[in-house]
């Protein structure tokens, strides 16, 4: 897969994917991140790439011209059509069913935006959709690009040394993950449950479902809602309710109350 990024700051959106999965990813030649200075494309002296909003007010707005060479140029460099992603705080919000579409792509290009956004009339004609990480403003859309180009690399076939541990994120089933743990067994903190020492896969599994559906109750019961439970996850979640509010209703870890 090939990711493009049209940024004012390359080194940064550079820098993001050399390190952990995505690094491992780019090194193992299953994803290709490329990145587009529009400064390198303005034509004035002094390399200008935003201007007054029409209008009046207060910010700047990244020019067409600038942008629209940039991607010519970006398009240019490989055969295959780029889908293009405007990281915007008007934008869908991205979603893990989002991500892994995108990571089917063959191609995908990353707009950042900076000052007050990106001239309209270039979103309309060059924009296939756009996309929020959450319900706040950043400076700009680089760390929004961090965020798809990770969450889209760590996907791609070979990029996680075990491609379970992608099934059993959060988010990947529509439930929060459920809690992990490490040796040793016995810490001043706590015990590590016995029936993931028992060797039992059945009970294991049963146990990780009950505790991911437990979580999203307590975390996320957004997630639940939009979820069609069988009768092994409702009856799982009835027991793992009936538990929580038998320990006094508070969850070890958030402390949150029904």
């Amino acid at each position: 897969m090939r990711i493009d990024v049209v940024t004012l700051f390359p080194d940064f959106v550079r820098a993001c994917a050399e390190v952990g999965v995505v690094g491992r990813a780019q090194r193992r030649k299953l994803l290709q991140v490329e990145t587009w200075n529009p400064r390198d494309y303005a034509t004035d002296h002094y390399r200008t790439v935003d201007g007054r909003t029409c209008g009046g007010g207060p910010g700047m707005v990244m020019l067409i011209e600038p942008l629209r060479a940039a991607f010519k140029a970006m398009r240019a460099a490989a055969p295959e059509p780029a889908h293009v992603v405007y990281l915007s705080p008007q934008g869908a919000r991205l979603t893990q069913d989002r991500v892994e579409a995108l990571a089917k792509r063959p191609r995908i290009a990353l707009l950042c935006g900076r000052y007050e956004g990106v001239d309209a009339r270039f979103l309309a004609h060059e924009v296939d959709e756009e996309l929020s990480i959450g319900d706040y403003v950043l400076s700009g859309g680089e760390l929004g690009a961090a965020v798809v180009i990770d969450a889209v690399g760590r996907l791609q076939d070979g990029a996680l040394n075990d491609a379970q541990s992608a099934e059993q994120d959060s988010f990947s089933t529509g439930l929060l993950d459920c809690p992990h743990y490490a040796k040793p067994v016995s810490d001043a903190y706590g015990e590590v449950p016995p029936v993931l020492l028992a060797g039992d896969h059945a009970a294991i599994r049963r146990w990780r479902l009950k505790q991911a559906l437990g979580r999203t109750w307590l975390r996320r019961p957004d997630l639940l809602a939009q979820r069609a439970l069988d009768a092994e996850s409702r009856a799982l979640l009835e027991e793992f309710r009936r538990e929580y509010l038998a320990a006094g209703g508070l969850d070890a870890t958030t402390d949150r109350r029904p």
